[in-house]
């Protein structure tokens, strides 16, 4: 059976940098729709405490999704030295797909074939597909992608995690501060070398009551009559769910892979919020009786780039293996971990040794 390995990754961080002065003059309400009396720069601070996003990046108001994923596909087939033409799929990782600069998502046509068009591919046989899955989607793409190698039907595919959340996010909720822009992407290709590549994989999705917890929904300022649906978040349902089920995901996907928590170099986790990250990284160690550890195993990307949800993953990667990430590599013939949790709720994990 043939194994999935990584050629070639792209990234694309805007350049438009949002620090905190940004929300000066912004409004918040609560949940219940009643506004906080508090000064909107404590609000801010508080905000920043918690989840460390000092700043985080957007896309300019005439940049779309598809094209800041066009961008860093084109990087990533580029590094993986191919011919586009040769990809047997395009998979196409977003929340809400070309959503304009009005808020409006829109899927059709669906974002890998819009891909597939900028880069000009004429291959006919190149089978486009988006995934809708919460911040999970491109991790969950990638799993897509080793099954359809496994099969036999594919040997090179394309797995891009794109999102413009700038656009869908309430204006007076406070959440609006965790969202960012940003575009990574990778190549993968079958290879029959064995235990390299995507060697354990595990996904959950709690459909039952989890699924109120991140949602999209009208704005908490009921005063706000625009009709538009916006991210609703209900942030301590989500930490407490995430911290007990993420690190047990990710402990099953490392043992099934015939591994311990000591021969893992990097866990590259969805970047939500770092309190949460940091959590859930500390609860992992504990499972294997570990109570110090070196916190470089985690990167974090979030102070700067806020959380880009599919994207932060995949741009992390790109970062690391290209030595633009200050004080991470990634090990020849090392092991990391690529994580997320979201909508749905959803978790997934892939453990992935380097050829």
């Amino acid at each position: 059976m043939p194994n999935t390995i990584i050629i070639g990754s792209g990234s694309y961080i805007p350049s438009r940098v949002i620090g905190r002065d940004y929300f000066l003059n912004s409004e918040f309400y609560t949940d219940e729709g009643e506004k906080i009396e508090k000064p909107t720069e404590e609000i801010i601070s508080k905000f920043v405490e918690i989840t460390e996003i000092e700043n985080r990046r957007y896309v300019d108001n005439d940049t779309s999704n598809s094209r800041i994923g066009y961008e860093a596909a084109k990087i990533a087939i580029e590094d993986a030295n191919i011919d586009g033409e040769n990809l047997d799929y395009i998979i196409y990782a977003s929340n809400f797909g070309e959503v304009g600069s009005n808020g409006v998502a829109n899927f059709m046509p669906n974002m890998a074939a819009r891909v597939k068009n900028h880069l000009g591919i004429k291959n006919r046989k190149c089978i486009t597909y988006d995934m809708i899955f919460g911040c999970p989607g491109w991790v969950e793409a990638m799993i897509l992608a080793d099954n359809l190698i496994k099969a036999g039907v594919a040997k090179t595919i394309l797995v891009i995690g794109s999102e413009t959340l700038s656009r869908v996010t309430d204006p007076y909720d406070r959440n609006k501060m965790i969202f960012a822009d940003g575009a990574g992407a990778v190549v993968v290709k079958s290879t029959e070398e064995e235990n390299v590549g995507i060697i354990s994989h595990n996904t959950i999705c709690d459909n039952g009551p989890e699924l109120e917890y991140l949602r999209n929904g009208v704005s908490i300022n009921k005063d706000f009559d625009d009709q538009k649906l916006y991210i609703r978040m209900m942030g301590r349902k989500i930490y407490e769910y995430a911290l007990k089920n993420v690190p047990v995901a990710i402990k099953e996907t490392i043992d099934n892979a015939g591994l311990s928590i000591e021969n893992i170099d990097k866990i590259l986790i969805h970047q939500a919020n770092a309190k949460m990250d940091y959590a859930m990284i500390d609860r992992l160690h504990k499972l294997y009786e570990v109570k110090e550890y070196d916190h470089a195993v985690s990167p974090m990307t979030i102070q700067e780039f806020g959380n880009s949800s599919v994207a932060t993953i995949p741009t992390m990667f790109d970062l690391i293996i290209k030595g633009k990430m200050e004080g991470h590599t990634f090990k020849e013939k090392g092991h990391i971990v690529m994580t997320s949790v979201g909508a749905g709720m959803n978790i997934n994990a892939i453990v992935y040794k380097f050829p």
